[in-house]
């Protein structure tokens, strides 16, 4: 039986352009956003996801695998499936997908529900907060 994952966990809401992060903790199952890493033509910003690696000194990768709704693969699930494989490759850790749609909708719609939250900005982080969190509850 494989050990359970305990401790730090971080988590990627992978685009071409920005990738959301965030980090959680598996003994309580909550997450945060942390910030936004800057991606050119779907190649990170390597040193600010290395400077995350050490401050978090995380025990595992989640990286969301954007889906249709239907199910079936879109044009960016493959580029997130290798940004997932390349996270591991580098830092040593175990990666793990899960499948994930609407979660940028759902973080405009979280941001737009707060009456202090005025002017619309990048949500990128709070995606990957709801992957991370949903990845989290299936580990009960």
């Amino acid at each position: 039986m494989p050990k359970p994952i305990e401790g730090t966990v971080i988590g990627f809401d992978f685009g071409l352009r920005r990738i959301g992060v965030a980090v959680g903790q598996t003994i309580t199952q909550t997450a945060s956003p942390e910030c936004i890493v800057k991606s050119q033509d779907g190649k990170p910003d390597w040193e600010h996801i290395s400077r995350l690696f050490a401050t978090w000194q995380p025990v595992a990768i989640v990286v969301g695998l954007p889906m249709r709704l239907d199910g079936s693969e879109q044009p960016l699930t493959q580029p997130a499936r290798k940004f997932g494989q390349r996270l591991s490759g580098r830092y040593g850790r175990a990666v793990f997908f899960i499948e994930e749609q609407l979660s940028s909708i759902e973080a405009e719609n979280r941001h737009a529900a707060n009456p202090r939250n005025k002017k619309p900005q990048h949500l990128d982080h709070h995606a990957a907060q709801i992957i991370l969190e949903n990845w989290l509850q299936q580990l009960r």
